[in-house]
C-alpha cells in the first residue's frame, strides 16, 4: 500500500450507524410559513377562514398605461445666429477677450448701426470693424453732473446685500407724505449729456457703469457733482478733499445787513468750537433775495446751514458751482459731461 495515499476508514457495524438521539431542546417549534399558505389553501387542512371560500371579486383597479413608444417629432428650432463676439474673432483673428473690448469700446457696427453688446445674436447681417479700430485709447472716464435740488448726490449708491439686512421701510402714503429723493445716479443716461459737450469723447455704454461718487452734496442744494471710474480721481478725491476748496453760492431772503456777516465770522472764530477754514463775501445784496459766496476747505455738508441760522438768515437756494478747479460752468440743472482732459481738479 502506498505511503502517498490515505487508508479508508473501517466500517462502523449496522448498529453503530444508527442516528443519534438529539438532546431536547427548549425553544418551541415553528412552522414555516410556506407550510402554513399551503394548509390554508387546501380545505380541511389548518384553520377555516370563510373568506377563503367565497368567490373572488372582480378588480376595480383601471388598466396600467403603457408608455408610447412612437417617435415625437420635434419642433424646429429657429435659428438664432451666432455672438457677436464670435463674428469678431472670425474678423480680426482675435482673443474672445479681445473681441469683447473692441464690441464694448464702439468700433463694431452691424448693418451700419454701431452695437456694443457681445452677446448679440447675428445672423446675415453685415458685420464690420472700424480700419482704426484699437484697444490702446480704453480709458476709464470721469462725469461732471449738476444735480438739480431735491436729490441725493449719489455717494451712497443702493446695495442688495444692506436691504437684506435692513429692508426698506414703505413709503408713506396719504396726501400730506411727501416722496423719497430719487437718486442722482437716474440722471446718468445718455439723453441727457450735455449737448455742447467740449471733452471730444465718443460716448459709450460702458462710460456709465461702475461709477463712483465720493464728494457728498446736501440733498436740498444742487450743483456740482463728480462721478469718476478713474481710480486716479477717486484717490484725488478721497485723500485730498481736505485741502481742495469747495464754493457755493448761497441765496439768502431779504438784504444782508453787516451785524449777520459779524455773526458768521464770530461762529468761525470760536475757539470753543473749532469749524474748517472758511472764507465768505456777499456777491449781490436786495430788498427781496442776497446772494452769499463761501470757500470752504474740504467737503463738510451741513457747515453753511449752520453759519446762515447763526446770522440769522433763511436760506432759499445753494448751489456748488466749484469743486478744486472745476467748475460747473454752463451746465444746464440735470445735465452732464465729460471731464475733459486739461481739467484737474
Amino acid at each position: 500500500m502506498s505511503t502517498f495515499r490515505r487508508a479508508a476508514p473501517p466500517e462502523r457495524p449496522p448498529e453503530a450507524r444508527a442516528e443519534r438521539p438529539r438532546p431536547p431542546s427548549d425553544r418551541p417549534r415553528t412552522e414555516h410559513p410556506r407550510a402554513n399558505r399551503a394548509d390554508a389553501a387546501v380545505p380541511g387542512r389548518g384553520s377555516y377562514s370563510p373568506s377563503a371560500n367565497a368567490p373572488a371579486k372582480p378588480s376595480t383597479a383601471k388598466p396600467r398605461m403603457r408608455p408610447r413608444t412612437v417617435d415625437r417629432t420635434k419642433p424646429p428650432v429657429a435659428d438664432e445666429g451666432e455672438r457677436l463676439s464670435k463674428r469678431v474673432m472670425q474678423l480680426k483673428g482675435c482673443s474672445r477677450k479681445e473681441a469683447e473690448q473692441y464690441i464694448e469700446g464702439g468700433w463694431v457696427m452691424v448693418n451700419g448701426v454701431v452695437v456694443e453688446d457681445p452677446p448679440f445674436r447675428v445672423q446675415q447681417q453685415t458685420v464690420t470693424v472700424a480700419p482704426d479700430a484699437t484697444l490702446l485709447t480704453q480709458q476709464d472716464v470721469t462725469l461732471i453732473l449738476h444735480k438739480p435740488s431735491g436729490w441725493l448726490d449719489g455717494v451712497e449708491e443702493d446695495d442688495e446685500e444692506d436691504e437684506i439686512e435692513a429692508p426698506r421701510k414703505a413709503p408713506p402714503r396719504g396726501r400730506g407724505a411727501k416722496a423719497a429723493p430719487k437718486n442722482a445716479r437716474a440722471l446718468l443716461t445718455h439723453t441727457n449729456r450735455f449737448a455742447h459737450d467740449a471733452s471730444g469723447i465718443r460716448p459709450l455704454k460702458r462710460h456709465l457703469l461702475h461709477l463712483e461718487a465720493d464728494v457728498p452734496l446736501e440733498t436740498g442744494a444742487s450743483g456740482l457733482v463728480v462721478f469718476t471710474q478713474d481710480w486716479r480721481t477717486t484717490r484725488k478725491l478721497s485723500e485730498d478733499i481736505a485741502a481742495m476748496e469747495h464754493e457755493l453760492i448761497v441765496d439768502v431772503r431779504g438784504e444782508v445787513q453787516p451785524e449777520a456777516l459779524q455773526k458768521i465770522a464770530r461762529a468761525l472764530n470760536d475757539e470753543r468750537r473749532p469749524l474748517p477754514h472758511t472764507k465768505f463775501s456777499v456777491n449781490s445784496s436786495t430788498p427781496e433775495v442776497s446772494k452769499l459766496r463761501f470757500a470752504i476747505k474740504g467737503a463738510h455738508p451741513g457747515l453753511v446751514a449752520f453759519l446762515c441760522e447763526r446770522a440769522g438768515l433763511e436760506i432759499l437756494a445753494m448751489r456748488r458751482i466749484r469743486l478744486g478747479r472745476v467748475t460747473l460752468s454752463d451746465l444746464p440743472a440735470g445735465q452732464w459731461r465729460y471731464l475733459a482732459a486739461h481739467e484737474k481738479f
